[in-house]
């Protein structure tokens, strides 16, 4: 029977596989570079008018995604370690409340939010939604599928030493670590995490997560008061 696992069940999950660096490269095959090398993706950029920062953004299928983690100040949002620079180096950490523009009397730990249907703005900008479930999936779909949508996305730099990816589409993935709801950073280097917009239950949320051993990706559960990473996807 399939079920989610929230973050630190992902974590044992994973120190009890063997896994293959993406430096490595040995989980590529000619048949899958050769399916890479035939995704079109168009990069380019978009200016956020609350702040007037700029960010890279790459097209993939009928998806636009923000190609760089947001960075943009609200309540409940937090640099790695508490230090302004990692801001500008990461973005910003965000929690699920944050991520979904809401308070935590409507959708914060121990409340099951009621967001409409459809996209959801949250913190992004206007003209771009915070991602569900279904347009992670739908993105993995378009570059082969979950066990190397993590070798795809990362970034050539930035993960644990010999650890970094192929970044084929301009993704770039940092290894931003997270921020967990008692205000510990950790795993910098190590892994990267993503809200959706989707929620679990009344504690928790949906989020895309990318391991530096793990070629692969995963969707699972995470605390709402937990800080992830926010990629913003054009409406």
């Amino acid at each position: 029977m399939n079920r989610l696992i929230n973050f630190f069940e992902c974590l044992v999950f994973f120190a009890s596989l063997s896994f293959v660096a993406c430096s490595e490269d040995s989980s590529s095959s000619a048949d899958f570079d050769a399916f890479l090398s035939e995704i079109n993706y168009v990069e380019g950029t978009v200016v956020d008018s609350r702040d007037g920062q700029t960010y890279k953004t790459v097209t993939i299928g009928s998806q636009t995604w923000m190609a760089q983690n947001l960075n943009y100040q609200t309540a409940y949002s937090y640099c790695y370690g508490d230090d302004t620079s990692n801001c500008a180096k990461y973005g910003r950490f965000y929690k699920w409340v944050a991520a979904v523009g809401k308070s935590e009397s409507e959708c914060g730990f121990g409340h099951i939010c009621s967001l409409p249907s459809g996209n959801i703005q949250g913190v992004c900008f206007s003209g771009w939604h915070l991602p569900s479930l279904t347009e992670w999936e739908t993105l993995f779909s378009v570059i082969g599928g979950y066990s190397k949508a993590g070798k795809v996305l990362k970034s050539t730099s930035g993960w644990a030493v010999g650890k970094d990816c192929m970044d084929a589409i301009g993704f770039s993935a940092f290894a931003t670590g997270f921020r967990n709801g008692y205000g510990v950073y950790d795993f910098e280097g190590y892994d990267a995490n993503f809200w959706c917009s989707t929620e679990y239950d009344k504690s928790g949320a949906y989020n895309m997560y990318l391991h530096v051993d793990y070629d692969g990706a995963s969707l699972g559960s995470t605390g709402k008061e937990d800080g992830l990473s926010v990629r913003c996807l054009k409406d």
